[in-house]
């Protein structure tokens, strides 16, 4: 008998481009319960989460778009936007 062991990879959805890729290849952007918003390179923070791809594209459209202010429901600070452009590629 053999089993198949390999783990099935999670899937989120990037709030700009709408498409969906492996977890561990997105940017985590959180909202904590004091409405504070910063990024998650870990991906273990508490808190209200948004998933952004990794490249520059993607980053501008949801700054233009306002998607991630939508998906967190609250303004975005442009140190966010710094921060995230950090982890783009």
């Amino acid at each position: 008998m053999v089993l198949n062991l390999k783990k099935k990879e999670p899937m989120r959805m990037c709030v700009a481009c709408r498409q969906m890729n492996p977890k561990k290849s997105m940017l985590r952007v959180v909202r904590t319960g004091e409405r504070e918003v910063s990024a998650d390179p870990t991906g273990k923070m508490p808190g209200k989460g948004a998933y952004i791809c990794k490249n520059a594209e993607c980053l501008a459209k949801a700054r233009k778009t306002g998607s991630l202010k939508r998906a967190l429901d609250t303004e975005i600070p442009l140190a966010v936007y710094e921060d995230l452009q950090k982890y783009a590629t």
